[in-house]
């Protein structure tokens, strides 16, 4: 098994950032290399799990009862044995490690872990991530090393769920937003200036082994081009990049260039409305982009071309037939026969009705911006005017339901995760087909692997019949990181990634100082 999520919604700030790549002294006096100093484009909004950090299983701070494997399977964590599921699929049962302590020095137990599950599901609570988990209808305890969750109906993708960071039982209760970041995870929280960076420490009561990275500070740069000269000075130890920006880089200066497969998607969101909900706009620009073109020229090849939801490093699930050619003339065809006529501007009218939307960005995101554009181009090409707005999340996130997004999400975990929120009715966008949702609800529920692929496949086939949204591509992850440290593996990486998540440091606590 393996899994796109709604967007992530993220206050970036700008940040300074201190010097390294230089030996630090070590608290005993020594010399060492211990340190690490990050810069990442987004900060946390929070760092509570049941309010959406570390959501994909890499949080630094927590362990879930398991965590994902570089190859996307899972394995267990804080959990003794692999979660074990009942022969109906209702009921998966986990036992739990014993050698356990949260950074605080408490004991962890199964109290802690069917306190962190009941505050997700407790609607008065106010968990951002409840509605990710709607098949769980409960926890409990079953002896002092064994919980059972229970579904309310069979669900495939759900071992990959277990990766939600555990609190202590202790700590809830309360407004989630005043619960401490001490989770049993290897580092533990020092300090966190807002808007500038955050300095992590290393958890010598890691159940896992005490990490010899014993310091790691994250700052926060949200501008792509400024993140990079300040790589270029000197002032990180590494950093995500766009390709373009991360070519400038180069082994003689000590710099290793790093590029990540990944089910990260770039879309074009198309809410319901007048224009973006009509179903004729939205064939013809699926058939308008030139998605290859975007892949080799804005993104250097460092991506591939994707029709559908379900990205390649899923290829199992894969349906090859169902994608959308580049055709100008089908897209201009489809227009016509849908009443939707030029004029003398060159932009498409219907009824009174502009074909006209806005598309939102986050700004200060080169590879977003690049997308936009090149979208917003060849949609005018057909006579559709799409109007750009760079926007900070902070003003984008109202706009949602009503404007356009270029949206990135996904998880290469299991293609549940990737499709059942975005698409099953209901969703974000105002989507809605029959045929999408009977297929979502089969692969969700059907435990056999073939079975389960039929369905996506299906998915797929309904899918490209009744587009909601413009799938553009699927974008490798290109970073920079300075060649100080060993134990580097690498992985296909979901939307999230960073310094603080997946990417290069996604098991950092394993690294060892050269």
């Amino acid at each position: 098994m393996r899994s796109l999520l709604p967007p992530l919604v993220v206050v970036a700030l700008l940040a300074a950032a201190g010097c390294t790549g230089t030996t630090t002294p070590s608290a005993e006096g020594t010399s060492d290399n211990s340190a690490l100093v990050l810069a990442d484009p987004l900060e946390p909004t929070t760092l509570n799990p049941l309010l959406g950090y570390g959501r994909d299983g890499v949080s630094k701070l927590y362990d879930g009862l398991v965590e994902h494997r570089a190859d996307g399977s899972v394995r267990p964590q804080l959990a003794a044995d692999a979660p074990a599921p009942a022969a109906d699929g209702l009921s998966w049962t986990v036992s739990l490690r014993e050698d356990v302590k949260f950074a605080d020095g408490t004991p962890f137990g199964p109290e802690d872990v069917v306190a962190t599950y009941r505050a997700l599901l407790d609607p008065a609570a106010g968990s951002t991530e409840r509605t990710a988990y709607t098949q769980l209808t409960g926890v409990e305890q079953l002896d002092a090393r064994t919980v059972r969750f229970t579904l309310a109906r069979p669900w495939a993708a759900f071992p990959h769920t277990l990766v939600l960071g555990i609190l202590p039982s202790e700590a809830l209760g309360g407004p989630l937003r005043d619960v401490r970041p001490v989770g049993t995870g290897p580092y533990k929280l020092v300090e966190w200036r807002k808007g500038d960076r955050m300095v992590l420490e290393a958890n010598a009561s890691y159940f896992g082994g005490e990490p010899e990275i014993r310091k790691l500070t994250v700052v926060f740069v949200p501008d792509d081009n400024t993140r990079a000269q300040r790589m270029q000075a000197g002032e990180f130890d590494g950093t995500e990049l766009p390709p373009r920006l991360a070519t400038s880089f180069s082994a003689a200066n000590g710099m290793r260039l790093i590029t990540h497969r990944s089910a990260d998607l770039r879309a074009v969101t198309l809410p319901g409305g007048a224009v973006t909900g009509d179903s004729a706009i939205r064939m013809a620009l699926n058939h308008a982009v030139n998605r290859k073109g975007m892949v080799d020229n804005l993104l250097g090849g460092q991506g591939a071309v994707v029709s559908t939801p379900v990205p390649d490093t899923l290829p199992e699930f894969v349906e090859t037939g169902a994608r959308f050619a580049y055709d100008k003339a089908l897209a201009e065809l489809l227009l016509d026969q849908a009443g939707w006529v030029r004029g003398a501007d060159g932009v498409r009218a219907r009824e009174g009705v502009a074909a006209r939307f806005t598309l939102m960005y986050p700004i200060g995101d080169v590879v977003r911006a690049d997308l936009a554009t090149a979208f917003a181009a060849d949609a005018r090409a057909v006579g559709v005017d799409v109007q750009l707005a760079g926007l900070s999340w902070e003003a984008l996130t109202p706009r949602l339901g009503a404007d356009a997004l270029l949206h990135g999400g996904g998880t290469p975990f299991d293609p549940d995760l990737m499709t059942y929120l975005p698409l099953r009715t209901p969703n974000p966008w105002g989507y809605s087909n029959p045929q999408v949702d009977a297929a979502l609800d089969a692969g969700r529920t059907l435990l056999d692997p073939a079975q389960r692929a039929a369905a996506y496949k299906q998915f797929q086939r309904a899918y490209v019949a009744a587009p909601g949204m413009v799938v553009l591509a699927s974008v490798r992850h290109t970073y920079v990181v300075r060649e100080n440290w060993n134990g580097y593996q690498e992985v296909v990486d979901p939307h999230a990634h960073g310094a603080l998540s997946w990417g290069p440091w996604w098991n950092l606590e394993k690294w060892t100082p050269r």
